[in-house]
């Protein structure tokens, strides 16, 4: 959509072709239904590729601050919280959708809708098939998304567009999804959600750490804090949580001393977490251990069906700094077709936009 509207504003004719019912489904559903847009703490640390240093050119070519003044340009008011995570100040991601669609109506993107591109190859020129329709292009951007979320109809058949001409595509699985652990583990505990400290530990090595939302599901853990680690975790890892990150475990012991029994949780932590940690701890020491680093095996992840993103797709080694296809002149990427994938936190959106800049830029060269 943004690619669209930037070209048209050209004077280029622009035809978007959309897989779904309405543009910008997926979008609606960002930031946890609040249009996480971009993040103040912008840069290449904050992203995995096969070419980070790319990925830095990139965002200082079109960056946070430039996503914000390209939406506020449209309509709106886009406001940092106190994580940095820059919301428009209706807290509404589908008021983003509705910018992005007003402009592209006010401007006459021609769109077609339930129109997935089924073939594309090039004889002089695009050759582009949809609903049994060829159609004709100058130039292509390929902006078909990843495999994250496939009920938004992202489910990976567009990378067969790619190696078509003769691109590789690098195994795809998800990120910013729930972790599944042992259910031994986890069983008794869900629910249970902790403002708590999170570490990612791989062959007693850390890889990650952060504060914040976790919660106990049926299979695992999920909530904010998670969804951030998942960046970096992967099956076979340790994940160690303390329940009390703001408590000094001297100060834990002492408080533990004033009572017996379950009795000597109360106050400490949640009372359903206080007896299921009691139940299992043998004695106090391995009480303080389970409060401060409760431990659990990651075994997996629940799935691109319930991932916000991507890791993995045609390699950012396989484009020129417009990320201009170095196999077919005129063919274009963005977004999460590329090997680009972001925390937790407004990354993967600030690509998008910044991703759709580039390739507009240079398909206009």
């Amino acid at each position: 959509m943004t690619a669209a509207i930037l070209l048209t504003r050209e004077g280029r004719r622009v035809t978007l072709f959309e897989r779904g019912e309405r543009l910008g489904r997926k979008l609606s559903a960002s930031g946890n239904g609040k249009g996480n847009v971009t993040n103040v703490h912008m840069g290449p640390e904050h992203y995995f590729s096969d070419d980070r240093e790319k990925v830095a050119r990139a965002l200082s070519r079109f960056s946070n601050c430039d996503t914000v003044r390209f939406l506020e340009e449209i309509g709106g008011i886009f406001l940092p919280d106190a994580r940095g995570r820059v919301y428009p100040a209706s807290r509404q991601a589908s008021a983003v959708t509705d910018l992005l669609r007003g402009e592209i109506a006010r401007l006459g993107v021609e769109v077609k809708l339930n129109a997935q591109v089924t073939k594309l190859w090039h004889d002089g020129q695009f050759q582009i098939v949809s609903g049994g329709q060829t159609f004709g292009a100058d130039r292509v951007i390929l902006a078909a998304g990843g495999k994250a979320a496939p009920n938004f109809g992202t489910d990976g058949s567009a990378f067969a567009l790619a190696e078509g001409f003769g691109h590789t595509v690098l195994p795809c699985s998800p990120v910013l999804v729930q972790l599944r652990c042992e259910p031994a583990r986890v069983k008794g505990l869900k629910g249970i959600r902790v403002d708590g400290g999170l570490r990612v530990l791989r062959w007693g090595e850390e890889q990650f750490s952060v504060r914040g939302d976790v919660l106990f599901t049926e299979s695992g853990v999920s909530g904010d804090a998670v969804f951030r680690a998942s960046s970096y975790a992967t099956k076979g890892d340790l994940l160690l949580i303390d329940f009390l990150p703001d408590v000094e475990e001297n100060k834990l012991k002492e408080a533990l001393k004033r009572h017996t029994g379950v009795e000597k949780l109360l106050c400490v932590v949640n009372n359903g977490l206080g007896r299921a940690l009691f139940s299992r701890a043998k004695d106090e020491e391995e009480l303080v251990r389970l409060l401060k680093a409760f431990p659990l095996e990651v075994t997996g992840t629940l799935g691109f069906a319930y991932a916000q993103a991507t890791r993995g797709g045609v390699p950012l080694g396989e484009t020129d700094e417009n990320l201009q296809s170095l196999k077919q002149s005129g063919l274009f990427f963005a977004g999460e077709m590329l090997n680009v994938d972001g925390e937790c936190g407004g990354y993967n959106l600030q690509w998008a936009f910044t991703s759709a800049h580039l390739a507009a830029e240079g398909a206009l060269k």
